[in-house]
């Protein structure tokens, strides 16, 4: 690489990473604390990309993005944050930023990213409105699997191609949808859902377009439609003019082997899923548990419900459950708990017993395989990767899947050995300090207690 750039951070030691991972790659680098001391150099005209922190001591550093294309048009900024949520970036492409990256990032992509930077010289653009502001954030997650999510609405939700929303019932396909358009420049035009059931009738596409006008008409379930409601719609779409609104669609089935029996109108697909975007479950963003659960309860106390909080046992037993019902189930889960009871702290006692009442996980098909560790592990790793929709996951697979396999391990051999780590150790067949440090690096508390077996 060739090119000097400009570092923004209030962390001396992500300062320091990355002064030396660009210099060894062949780049100058100037690095400060200081929006101020970042905004002189870029007047000054140094710099060829700019790597910014959004939080930093003397203010915002997404509001000094359309400052720097004023001084600088065609200035490339790669925004970096802790703050990971998806008005971050959201923010970051409204301020018409060259990329956004969430903390704690990985180097190597970074430095690709800085590299494509530097090659293509972002183009001058026009900055839109500003968002319409959100008090009260919609979609809830941190994991990689939703910060990947919300690059891809961040990147769709100011163009006009079709957007097909994927993913099983009770993920948040409608809520992305909805999302979608209110951050979108189409916010303050109608937004529109219709049914199976609004489309039975042969006039209901041309009422619904009235309805929705130029802004955005959201198909719910397409998989249930029969085949003279695809033809309506086939015809809807064909028909669209000027002005006419945006086309969303969400389904909860893979459309793919309902194509391959006709069952669902290839030509309809096409013209529905101009970009698809694959809501992960919670079972597949299970960090996100915590977050979300204390999400929805300040959300019952809001509403008038108790003010309560989880205790770890209960918390441990919500990470631990399949969440079959997904988001949906799991706030369902919390409001009955924030009323429920009666003491401040939710006890495990109290989970178990309103988990009781709701359905099990499906079981997995059936597979020449059978039950073994690696055929379930499998599974398991392919959905991860169909969830990214053709796209490859964020950088750090490895690490982060062996971690998902250690920590049940450790804890269930922990407890298995009544949490005696020496006999825990023995039983992995590792050295007992390589165990103490997993434990610690990986935040399992342990308990001794007697174990009978």
């Amino acid at each position: 690489m060739d090119g000097t750039i400009l570092v923004a951070d209030d962390d001396r030691t992500i300062r320091t990473v990355l002064t030396q991972a660009l210099t060894r790659a062949g780049c100058r680098v100037h690095a400060t604390s200081s929006l101020v001391t970042l905004m002189r150099w870029v007047a000054e005209g140094r710099g060829d990309l700019v790597i910014s922190d959004v939080v930093m001591p003397d203010g915002n550093g997404l509001e000094t993005l359309p400052k720097i294309a004023e001084l600088r048009p065609g200035l490339p900024v790669i925004v970096i944050s802790a703050q990971n949520t998806i008005m971050t970036a959201i923010q970051a492409a409204e301020a018409d930023a060259y990329d956004y990256l969430p903390k704690p990032f990985d180097l190597p992509d970074l430095m690709k990213r800085t590299g494509r930077a530097l090659a293509r010289r972002q183009k001058v653009t026009t900055p839109p409105g500003p968002v319409a502001a959100v008090n009260d954030l919609p979609l809830v997650g941190r994991t990689p699997a939703m910060q990947a999510l919300y690059r891809l609405i961040a990147r769709v939700m100011n163009t006009d191609i079709p957007v097909m929303v994927t993913g099983e019932s009770g993920v948040g396909k409608s809520l992305i949808s909805s999302i979608i358009h209110d951050l979108s420049d189409r916010r303050n035009l109608p937004f529109i859902t219709a049914s199976a059931s609004d489309l039975q009738d042969v006039d209901s596409g041309a009422s619904l377009l009235s309805r929705a006008r130029a802004g955005t008409l959201l198909l719910d379930e397409v998989g249930d439609l029969d085949a003279d409601a695809q033809a309506r719609v086939v015809r809807l779409l064909d028909d669209l003019g000027d002005n006419a609104p945006r086309i969303m669609a969400t389904s909860r089935v893979d459309l793919a082997p309902k194509i391959e029996v006709a069952a669902f109108r290839e030509d309809l697909f096409y013209r529905l899923a101009g970009a698809t975007l694959l809501t992960p479950s919670l079972r597949d963003r299970i960090d996100d548990v915590p977050l979300l659960a204390e999400h929805f309860l300040a959300r019952a106390d809001r509403d008038g419900g108790a003010v309560r909080a989880l205790s770890a046992q209960a918390l441990k037993l919500l990470r631990t459950y399949s969440w079959p019902g997904n988001v949906r189930q799991l706030e369902h889960t919390m409001r009955q708990l924030s009323v429920t009871g009666t003491e401040p702290e939710i006890s495990q006692a109290e989970v178990e017993g309103a988990l009781a009442g709701q359905p099990a996980a499906e079981p997995l098909q059936s597979s020449p395989d059978g039950d073994r560790l690696g055929a379930s592990v499998a599974r398991h790793l392919q959905r991860y990767f169909d969830m990214h929709g053709g796209v490859l996951p964020p950088p750090g697979v490895y690490q982060r899947i062996l971690r998902e396999v250690e920590v049940p391990l450790l804890e269930i051999a922990l407890d298995a050995t009544g949490g005696n780590q020496a006999k825990c150790a023995d039983l992995l067949g590792i050295n007992r300090n390589t165990l103490r440090k997993k434990l610690t690096e990986l935040d399992i508390r342990v308990t001794r207690r007697r174990k009978l077996m």
